[in-house]
């Protein structure tokens, strides 16, 4: 005989059981989501560092379509071939030639440690040749770099390059939060001031 309040009492026990297994994920979601966001972290250091590349203009080797070639490009040679993109069986002229290009030959380099102002390398005055055998030299690209060192008080380190506007916002010394990941990866675009 069956007794119609044992599958009642069974869901309640189930239900029980339930719980107490779902009680640790909850209260683990719980810290997760209540949990101050990241690790606490010390900026150590403000680095910078900033480059201008040197050109030389030099003589390149190239090939392509004769009618194509650059602007100021001196053949060298000239062959007819069959050219694909063309009608079946048309032909062009197909070159070997030099052209002047700037290549970057060296770099004037400029780094630094803040409360220290990023500033570029000075150009001396006989930094750039202007004889045209040794080849003409211009000033070419800048970069520049600013980088944190942030430290946590058991001693990992992680280095965030940020854009100089944010980087000019942090001070050494400062008490930061920088969300990391289970690998110990920084988010550097999550780091948040303390207090």
């Amino acid at each position: 005989m069956t007794v119609h309040g044992e599958p009642l009492q069974l869901g309640l026990r189930l239900w029980r059981w339930a719980w107490l297994w779902l009680a640790p994920l909850l209260l683990g979601l719980l810290y997760w989501a209540l949990a101050p966001a990241g690790t606490a972290v010390r900026v150590a250091a403000m680095n910078w560092s900033r480059d201008i590349e040197v050109e030389r203009q030099v003589q390149q080797l190239d090939s392509g379509w004769c009618d194509e070639m650059p602007h100021g490009a001196q053949a060298i040679s000239r062959r007819k071939v069959d050219r694909p993109d063309s009608l079946p069986g048309g032909t062009a002229e197909h070159c070997r030639y030099t052209v002047l290009v700037w290549r970057a030959v060296r770099s004037l380099h400029s780094e630094g440690l803040a409360p220290t102002s990023p500033f570029w390398p000075p150009v001396p005055a006989n930094a750039l040749s202007s004889d045209a055998d040794a080849g003409k030299e211009r000033l070419g690209k800048r970069h520049e770099r600013y980088e944190l060192l942030l430290q946590s008080d058991d001693g990992q380190e992680w280095r965030c390059k940020l854009p100089m506007p944010r980087w000019q916002t942090f001070s050494t010394g400062q008490r930061l939060r920088l969300k990391v990941d289970r690998f110990g990866v920084a988010d550097c675009s999550g780091i948040a001031r303390v207090g």
